[in-house]
């Protein structure tokens, strides 16, 4: 039988990535591709629908390279959860006073609504006890809000099409509306299995969105890797250099792809205090732009100031709940300091004496770089400090979690002080993968699930799992050794 191959693909803030990925959940081959971002305005973050696809069909091209294309089975999109608008016949609509209709996308990281937010949470409907107590101007209703109001003529009147990014893929793929329930319940206030409230977008002034059964922001729904339409359309398959019909997958948002890569993880033999109890023991976080801590539960927990508890929205019939840091990556990306890491990592190692966490070196002293606003669990958008995860592991914990092992994944977490730091702060081990593309992986998850090659995510993701152990194998031992003289340390204060 010839080999099979699931393609992923990651839309992130800054580039779109592809992977091919094997049977076995080994990526034969990445690709990768940058994306602009425009600032227009102060705290406005736009970007362009077209660019980021004509970027995804450049990746999938590249990993695809060489490989018959009846051999790929299946392909699966992540994203970022940014704003999309389209007009009735699907061309951009501009989301910016300069008109540019190309330039539609609110990204994720765009704050301009964040009086409309405070707006919404003033409201104090019951369907804000979804999102932690309190609406953040990273998601979709304020955002819709503040198009409605500052940009009705240029954009509200003419807007059809109100995607979210990742669901905005699987339809350029496809040609299918169908929203995955990934995006819908953590970002549009979508409840199953009741579905949309109308009492909530008549309450914000937003009540044009119910006509014709909310088609404008999703009439249906359906669990992340569903297979979507008739796959692959003749147009996009000739985008992509893909077959016509190749299943796709209905989409994550990017944070939740790679939850879903790594908390299946099998660690077995290393005594982690997360072996052989549930999955609901362990959280995933995911390091990037920002950072997202991605826990579920086998029933709803509320957590004030975190996102949550959503339903099926990473696991299928599991609730998550998703802390998370605004700015963490991006704090230091203007920076450029991505080259001398290694140097400054190794520089403060010289710095600390041996037995000591280096850590410790800034023990009296105390940064709160929050600058872009607190999302969990204070939920402040006005915020400017930095309250962590270990703030957003307790408040986790004091609402039900019973978090014993952190997984890791993303671009900080190949940092490894990053990483030690977080072991040492928080008193859990820390697991990394060996191949560090958990994101990618998830993706291609998705694809692999709608071939229907293996019956649902959680059987493709243990299947995964189980057949590639070392690729999830890779447990920092050492973040237990100082552990011990940093919690006196803290215990002390």
């Amino acid at each position: 039988m010839a080999e099979r191959f699931y393609v992923g693909v990651d839309v992130g803030t800054g580039s779109v990535r592809a992977a091919l990925v094997t049977r076995d959940g080994q990526l034969r081959r990445t690709a990768e591709e940058p994306i602009s971002i425009w600032e227009p305005q102060s705290d406005h973050y736009v970007q362009s629908s077209t660019e980021i696809w004509d970027k995804c069909c450049t990746v999938v091209k590249k990993v695809a390279d060489g490989v018959k294309s009846s051999q790929v089975r299946g392909i699966g999109f992540d994203a970022t959860c940014s704003l999309v608008v389209l007009d009735q016949s699907f061309q951009p609509v501009p989301v910016s006073q300069d008109g540019d209709s190309q330039r539609n996308v609110v990204m994720w990281m765009d704050h301009r609504a964040a009086e409309q937010a405070a707006r919404i949470t003033n409201t104090g409907h019951r369907v804000l006890s979804r999102v932690g107590g309190v609406m953040s101007p990273e998601m979709q209703p304020p955002k819709l809000l503040w198009l409605k109001e500052n940009l009705k003529e240029r954009c509200w009147s003419k807007a059809a099409h109100f995607f979210d990014l990742p669901d905005f893929l699987s339809w350029k793929a496809t040609g299918s509306l169908t929203r995955s329930l990934c995006t819908l319940v953590c970002k549009w206030t979508y409840c199953p299995p009741e579905g949309w409230d109308a009492s909530f977008w008549t309450s914000i002034g937003l009540e044009d969105l119910l006509e014709n059964n909310f088609c404008k922001i999703g009439s249906v729904s359906c669990s992340p890797g569903s297979p979507l339409g008739d796959g692959l359309t003749q147009e996009a398959a000739e985008d992509l250099g893909l077959d016509p019909g190749i299943a796709v997958g209905a989409s994550l948002i990017d944070a939740h792809a790679g939850g879903l890569g790594v908390i299946g993880a099998d660690v077995t033999g290393f005594q982690l205090p997360c072996e052989n109890q549930p999955i609901t023991s362990r959280m995933a976080m995911i390091c990037g732009t920002s950072s997202c801590h991605m826990a579920i539960s086998e029933q709803p927990l509320f957590v004030p100031g975190v996102w949550g508890p959503c339903l099926s929205a990473m696991v299928p019939d599991m609730w998550l709940n998703e802390g998370g840091q605004s700015a963490t990556g991006r704090l230091v990306s203007p920076l450029k300091l991505h080259n001398i890491y290694s140097y400054l990592n190794s520089h403060l190692s010289l710095m600390a004496n041996s037995d000591s966490a280096v850590d410790l070196l800034g023990s009296s002293l105390h940064v709160w770089p929050d600058f872009h606003g607190n999302r969990s669990p204070l939920a402040d958008p006005t915020l400017k400090g930095m309250l962590g995860t270990l703030h957003i592991l307790e408040a986790m914990k004091e609402a039900g979690h019973d978090i014993r092992t952190l997984f890791l994944c993303g671009g900080l977490s190949k940092n490894s002080l990053f990483v030690q730091i977080h072991a040492n702060a928080t008193g859990l081990p820390v697991v990394l993968p060996d191949q560090m593309e958990a994101v990618l992986v998830g993706a291609a998850v998705l694809g692999a699930c709608a071939s229907q090659d293996y019956s649902n995510i959680q059987v493709q993701r243990h299947r995964l799992t189980q057949t590639l152990k070392g690729l999830y194998r890779k447990v920092f031992l050492q973040l237990f050794s100082h552990q011990r003289e940093y919690q006196a340390l803290m215990n002390h204060r």
